[in-house]
């Protein structure tokens, strides 16, 4: 399968730190979620690069089903 898989059926919540660049999983299989393993190179994919605005603790989705990536919009309650 190439295109994304959910990684699990809710968000991550991770504490980020202002300036600070992440990558975030958007192919669901690296073994680091919400972050990039690179294992998507073996899928075709690209992890989304998101800098954080500042510090505070934010929602990452880990269904990879959203419209508006990388955080959580509840579509995992769908699925």
């Amino acid at each position: 399968m190439n295109g994304p898989v959910m990684a699990r059926k809710g968000p991550y919540d991770v504490e980020v730190e202002a300036g600070e660049e992440y990558y975030w999983c958007t192919c669901g299989r690296s073994k680091k979620q919400p972050w990039c393993d690179g294992v998507h190179k073996e899928v075709g994919m690209k992890p989304l690069v998101y800098t954080a605005e500042k510090s505070t603790a934010l929602s990452f989705c880990g269904c990879k089903a959203i419209k508006t990536p990388p955080f959580c919009d509840g579509t995992h309650s769908s699925l």
